[in-house]
């Protein structure tokens, strides 16, 4: 596997490249047509650099980066998978192939947490489309030119805004909403720039969507983070792409306005990290005052052991990166495939914890973005011989709640806060009235 810095121009390939790119990796087909059932459902988004320099073919299909990124036959429901694969292997008509991927995907819920219902602000019977206010400081905000990827985790919890589904797609036209709902909310300080994955977008666009942020106007916003993988999968946006260096500019500007850049990175595996061509694309980011935060969460056959943890935050340090958060997969989409039950995942966290150096432990985790807030396990243990999990709010849509520890009867099974049951009390304390 080559890890070299010869520049790519980008092109995204798609589902039409599954046959070949199964055929590498040794499947039958049989099996590829099941992948192609997957991707019917599921968005398929992938490009050379992810396939030359990140995937191991001679492991592949079980390489963790090819289990990241390519479908999987087990992220459909047996018998949906059953349904699709029918439907393909008979030339069905493409609109009922249409109807059952449709179908299905409603059925996998697509915006969990609130995304749609709880997140969505709206100021005297206005409705700020593509924007979600979930907690006091902090705007997300969704460009309609950033919803795409330069490549798709598999489990992705945003899957929904690639699917083409207009019903399913959060996005916002410009720059106009944000402003004016910013001006509204003169206690929101921080802009979380997300998608999809703004960093899609060519510096000229992207400068459309930031610099109206950096007006005097809004001189409360003293944080402005932008969520990418790029640095993961497309680390030539930094580099060598036509415009990278029109890019470090426009971010140079937002720090140089006295606001704090935080790039949130999404690493899911140490190999990630691993390429010439990321290092250089890091120190680009660094060296213009960006600082890197680096989450992920725990994805079962890609990053599902101790050893995966702490490889990754040990080398997310040796970079100058800064460990943030291990997530819990979220409850949508494929999470059936991929979700590691809670226990497991703060079995997995606590031995990698241990075993890192202080300035790795920056990373709080295993962490779920439930509906009510982010709630972080921080452990389980044993109170009067009572096997529990001790759970914290770091945020909560009830600002209250924030720092409040509570707990919750162990289980080996649970995988997310609406499978626990409270201990020692009738609720949890986001359920009291």
């Amino acid at each position: 596997m080559s890890l070299g810095t010869t520049g790519y121009g980008f092109r995204a390939l798609g589902a039409r490249e599954l046959p070949r790119l199964a055929a590498r990796a040794g499947l039958d087909a049989a099996r590829t047509r099941e992948l192609a059932a997957v991707a019917a459902v599921l968005p398929f988004r992938t490009n050379r650099y992810v396939l030359d320099e990140l995937i191991d073919w001679d492991r592949a299909p079980d390489d963790p980066i090819f289990r990241l990124t390519m479908p999987n036959p087990g992220m459909l429901a047996d018998a949906d998978r059953v349904e699709l694969v029918s439907l393909l292997a008979t030339d069905a008509p493409a609109a009922d192939i249409r109807h059952a991927a449709t179908r299905i995907r409603k059925s996998m819920n697509p915006h969990p947490e609130g995304q749609r219902t709880l997140n969505l602000p709206e100021v005297d019977g206005e409705t700020f489309e593509g924007l979600q206010h979930k907690y006091r400081s902090t705007v997300l905000y969704f460009p309609r030119n950033g919803q795409t990827c330069h490549a798709y985790c598999a489990y992705c919890f945003r899957w929904a805004q690639f699917v083409g589904d207009p019903e399913l797609h959060m996005a916002a036209a410009g720059p106009e909403t944000l402003v004016r709902y910013l001006k509204r909310h003169p206690e929101a300080s921080d802009v979380l720039v997300t998608g999809g994955d703004p960093m899609i977008m060519s510096a000229q666009v992207l400068a459309r969507h930031l610099e109206p942020l950096l007006t005097p106007e809004l001189e409360q916003l003293t944080t402005i983070r932008i969520g990418t993988k790029a640095l993961a999968f497309w680390p030539y946006r930094f580099v060598t792409d036509p415009d990278a260096d029109d890019l470090l500019a426009l971010l140079a500007r937002i720090t140089a306005s006295g606001r704090h850049l935080a790039i949130m990175a999404h690493v899911s595996h140490a190999r990630e990290l691993d390429t010439e061509i990321v290092r250089t694309a890091i120190q680009r980011l660094q060296s213009i005052g960006a600082m890197i935060r680096c989450q992920s969460p725990v994805v079962r056959t890609v990053n599902d052991t101790a050893d995966d943890w702490i490889t990754l935050w040990q080398k997310e340090v040796s970079l100058g990166m800064i460990p943030y958060y291990m997530f819990v997969e979220r409850d949508t989409g494929p999470r059936d495939h991929f979700a590691v039950p809670l226990a497991a995942s703060t079995a997995l966290f606590t031995a990698a914890y241990r075993a890192v150096p202080g300035l790795a432990r920056t990373v709080r985790g295993p962490v779920m973005s439930a509906t009510p807030g982010k709630v972080v396990i921080d452990g389980i243990t044993t109170i009067a011989d009572h096997r529990v999990f001790a759970l914290r709010f770091l945020q909560a849509r009830n600002e209250s709640l924030v720092g409040t520890p509570f707990f919750a009867n162990y289980s080996a099974t649970a995988r997310w806060l609406d499978d626990l049951t409270p201990a020692f009390a009738p609720t949890f304390p986001h359920q009291h009235p």
